[in-house]
């Protein structure tokens, strides 16, 4: 393999060895034993003390959050009993280390509560997950609610830190888990909303997906070695055309394909991301791996992430910076050492005859079961609330063999639905809220979190989002869904890049008074040919009387919609 040039470029020399010599010696206050150091190498560890070394990196080689599965017991124990305040706890376990247990502070909007991020591989969630999640937010009224993320995966709002124990453990019992959630760990893993159902899949993704689940967080426990990675990383298998996980903003992304054998198998694709300064898709790495070898790539490559990637600039820290600096080569030769392997097959060159249209999954579809439908549910801007976690889990009960699924569009689907039933399904009453014909703006709506709960987001966005998508659906005939992202700011948790239409937040002026605004990008495209939306104005204010207006334009100029008479 030829990685020597990388190799010796960033081995530990003697100087290395000194300079770490000498800068563990100037930290006297670091214990190995609980700092997040512990795991790293030598060449890791030299930059993770480095003085230019970002702030994140100081908090964690003091103490790593692994830390914080056993001590977050400690604390809400500590709270509980009335033996401590929560200002008299640490400040950078708080803020910082709770996140590696699931638990983010929401300091700025929601003091002394926390969101707590789960871990659910492929969206898949059953009846009795479903109503233990509604009973952990039950107590803390209109404060307590859910959101479904565009990783598939569930937030809970409200939860205060005396009753983070008992929350963490009534996950853990349920098959669930929040650790590694947070911070600089793999967030939730994601494949294809209708894995085992669709006609037209290469491979049902869900059990590599709990497998990989399993080997990188231990079985939901925590796995230590991997969670002081430079930044966080996004991981999916897509088994489909339709790329439903979407393969190109991911950091590490297995398309599957079928080989000259028959076979089907999966290419590489490395280091897309969105950040404040960055917006990039990934990059085909140029080699296929076997669905045997899926797990133990990943594995393989979060390692060399956490030993060879950079850890200066906050802003330069994810992966496809490193697989910048080393090139595609270097950087696969570097995961087959790391796998104990010779190295991989080349990518599957695949050509179509036909053009792909991404399926719309919401509303009946046909399974390859015969006799049975999934039915997909539009979840307006992917909110919860307590009594929603129960319906669900009566209609998943009563129709769908206990089973529900959320996607990354922040909508719900049960699968194996008797054909027969689909009449008395449609009746039930939760499909009045959460509708299966949902109108075409509101099936492809998606919006971040926005700052009714986040500090980041520089404006409200669901809410606005829901309303804004009512009356442009009141106003104009929209012939085919146009997919409106909403991100309250430039991290674009909402993902507005990949939108027909995607609306940051932003600063903007009105009538000479600064007021919340939005940036406006058109154009993404998701699926075959996958592109990203450019932005086309900045500075609109998000009065519906500015706003409305301008999106009609967009609509009618692009995607083919017209005035109601």
């Amino acid at each position: 393999m030829q990685i020597n040039a990388f190799s010796s470029k960033n081995r530990l020399s003697v100087s290395g060895s000194r300079r770490l010599v000498a800068a563990q010696a100037a930290a006297p206050e670091i214990d190995m034993e609980v700092s997040g150091l512990k795991h790293l190498s030598p060449e890791a560890r030299e930059r993770a003390m480095a003085k230019k070394a970002n702030n994140f990196e100081k908090v964690k080689r003091a103490k790593c959050g692994s830390n914080m599965w056993t001590e977050v017991h400690e604390l809400s124990a500590l709270l509980k009993e009335g033996k401590s305040t929560f200002e008299e706890l640490d400040l950078d376990d708080v803020e910082v280390r709770l996140k590696w247990a699931g638990l983010f502070h929401r300091k700025k909007r929601a003091p002394e509560t926390f969101m707590m991020r789960l871990k659910v591989p492929n969206g898949e969630l059953t009846s009795t997950q479903l109503r233990s999640l509604g009973d952990i937010i039950k107590p803390y009224g209109e404060a307590g609610c859910a959101d479904i993320t565009t990783r598939a995966n569930i937030q809970l709002r409200g939860i205060k830190l005396d009753d983070a124990s008992d929350a963490i453990n009534k996950i853990q019992d349920m098959g669930l888990t929040s650790f590694m959630t947070g911070m600089d760990n793999v967030r939730n893993l994601t494949g294809s909303p209708i894995a085992g159902l669709d006609p037209h899949e290469l491979v049902d993704v869900r059990e590599t997906l709990v497998d990989m689940q399993n080997v990188i967080t231990n079985y939901g426990k925590g796995r230590a070695d991997l969670t002081n990675l430079p930044r966080k990383i996004n991981i999916c298998i897509s088994p489909t055309r339709d790329d439903f996980p979407h393969t190109h903003i991911n950091d590490l992304g297995f398309q599957a394909v079928v080989n000259a054998d028959g076979e089907v198998v999966y290419n590489v694709e490395v280091g897309g991301y969105f950040s404040i300064k960055r917006n990039v898709t990934s990059i085909p790495l140029g080699i296929s791996v076997t669905k045997d070898q899926l797990v133990p790539f990943a594995e393989a490559l979060m390692l060399v992430f956490r030993d060879h990637g950079p850890r200066e600039n906050r802003q330069k820290t994810r992966l496809m910076w490193l697989v910048e600096e080393v090139g595609e080569r270097a950087f696969a030769a570097l995961v087959a050492d790391r796998m104990g392997v010779d190295g991989f097959a080349p990518a599957v060159e695949v050509a179509y005859d036909d053009v792909w249209e991404r399926r719309d999954i919401l509303g009946v579809h046909p399974q390859k079961q015969e006799g049975l439908s999934w039915v997909g549910a539009c979840v307006p801007a992917g909110r919860f609330q307590t009594e929603d976690f129960y319906e669900m889990a009566d209609i998943a009960d009563k129709y769908s063999g206990g089973e529900m699924r959320i996607t990354c569009e922040e909508n719900i689907l049960f699968p194996n639905v008797s054909n027969d039933s689909i009449e008395a399904m449609r009746a039930e009453p939760l499909f009045a809220k959460f509708k299966i014909d949902a109108g075409n703006v509101m099936r492809g709506l998606v919006s971040c979190t926005g700052s009714q709960f986040c500090g980041f987001a520089l404006i409200e966005t669901k809410n606005r989002a829901i309303e804004i998508a009512e009356q442009l659906e009141a106003e104009l005939n929209v012939p085919a869904p146009v997919r409106i992202h909403w991100t309250g700011c430039p991290n674009s948790c909402g993902q507005a890049q990949v939108a027909d239409i995607g609306l940051m937040g932003g600063p903007a002026k009105h009538e000479g008074k600064a007021v919340e605004g939005v940036r406006i990008f058109t154009g993404g495209k998701i699926g075959e040919g996958a592109v990203l939306a450019e932005q086309i104005e900045k500075g609109v204010p998000v009065r519906s009387d500015v706003l409305v207006p301008r999106l009609k334009e967009i609509m009618i100029e692009q995607y083919g919609c017209t005035e109601k008479a």
